[in-house]
């Protein structure tokens, strides 16, 4: 006879199984990965902070770190999805690919640099510092350039600003691992330059800075205006396909801003195994203006539209564009 039902044992031997079961540690999920494309510099602090803080892993966030230097290897890494973010994408360049590629950077978050901010200088070799002691000085000089078009014609477009047409001085981009031996070797005699290299060249003798925060002053019409020439930038597929991995790398990078403005002396320490910085120089390397582009005021908004135009001024920008298609905010 067939019999239906279960036995006391049977039944006791389940509910056994299933608490042997339910004891067990639950299976950890894997961390979302996101693909991050990195210039090694000090603009890019913010994302050096949330890894090393933590406020990646806190979100469920695994970034696989690309290091690129420049702002083209970046633009060319997000046209063709190599990555998906941009952890410092200069300005123009950015817009510059969104209008190749609509949506293609889109800013979370934006980097003020001015005389405050200190980022982008002009330099002279320490031979030649006594002779060159303002911009117009720079005239028959041969001059290096942070590589980039951007970087590249914004330094002739200042210069321009003060009477100095091409022709009147010689500039080639220069890779900016090579800036500060290029001014101790003396091979040119002057240049735009970037940080940490500014203040590199300052404590090794090898160059002294012209005037920094220029920019602001000559673009923007003051050295305390917000240059936004830099900035965290998102694929639109990335946002499109992955929204919730999309907001929480963000509300990681809005963590690190707060830490950065809460602790700067401590946050810049985290520049020293993450970029060209030496560790004796970590204090000393000037701060930039982070901010989320949610949190940017109408006046700070207007800084950047007057410096993207500048950039269809000096042709990068192919067209003029409303900056705010490509903020995106969390």
């Amino acid at each position: 006879m067939i019999k239906f039902g279960r036995t006391r044992r049977q039944i006791l031997a389940g509910l056994t199984v299933a608490a042997a079961l339910a004891s067990l540690p639950a299976v950890a999920l894997a961390a979302d990965k996101v693909k991050v494309g990195v210039f090694p510099i000090s603009s890019s602090l913010p994302y050096f902070i949330a890894i090393d803080k933590g406020f990646f892993k806190e979100v469920d966030i695994e970034p696989e770190t690309i290091k690129l230097m420049g702002g083209p290897p970046n633009v060319a890494a997000l046209m063709t999805n190599q990555i998906e973010v941009s952890a410092v994408l200069v300005t123009l360049e950015g817009l510059n690919a969104d209008v190749k590629k609509p949506g293609v950077a889109m800013y979370i978050a934006m980097h003020s640099q001015n005389t405050r901010y200190k980022m982008e200088q002009f330099v002279v070799r320490e031979g030649l510092a006594d002779k060159v002691k303002t911009l117009k000085d720079l005239k028959g000089l041969k001059l290096m350039s942070a590589p980039g078009p951007a970087n590249l014609n914004t330094a002739k477009g200042i210069l321009a600003k003060v009477g100095l047409k091409e022709g009147d001085y010689t500039i080639d981009q220069l890779d900016m691992g090579q800036h500060v031996n290029a001014m101790k070797a003396g091979t040119f005699d002057a240049g735009y330059t970037l940080e940490p290299s500014a203040t590199i060249m300052h404590k090794l003798k090898a160059a002294k800075t012209i005037e920094d925060g220029v920019i602001a002053k000559y673009i923007l019409g003051s050295p305390d205006a917000d240059a936004y020439a830099a900035g965290c930038a998102f694929t639109s597929d990335f946002i499109a396909k992955r929204p919730d991995v999309a907001k929480r790398f963000a509300q990681a990078w809005a963590k690190a801003i707060e830490y950065i403005k809460a602790n700067p002396a401590e946050a810049q320490k985290h520049l020293a195994k993450n970029t060209m910085t030496p560790p004796d120089l970590v204090d000393v390397v000037p701060p930039l203006g982070y901010i989320m582009t949610k949190d940017m005021s109408p006046k700070q908004l207007g800084y950047l539209q007057t410096f993207a135009d500048f950039g269809h001024d000096i042709g990068v920008v192919p067209e003029k564009i409303d900056v705010k298609k490509y903020l995106k905010s969390f």
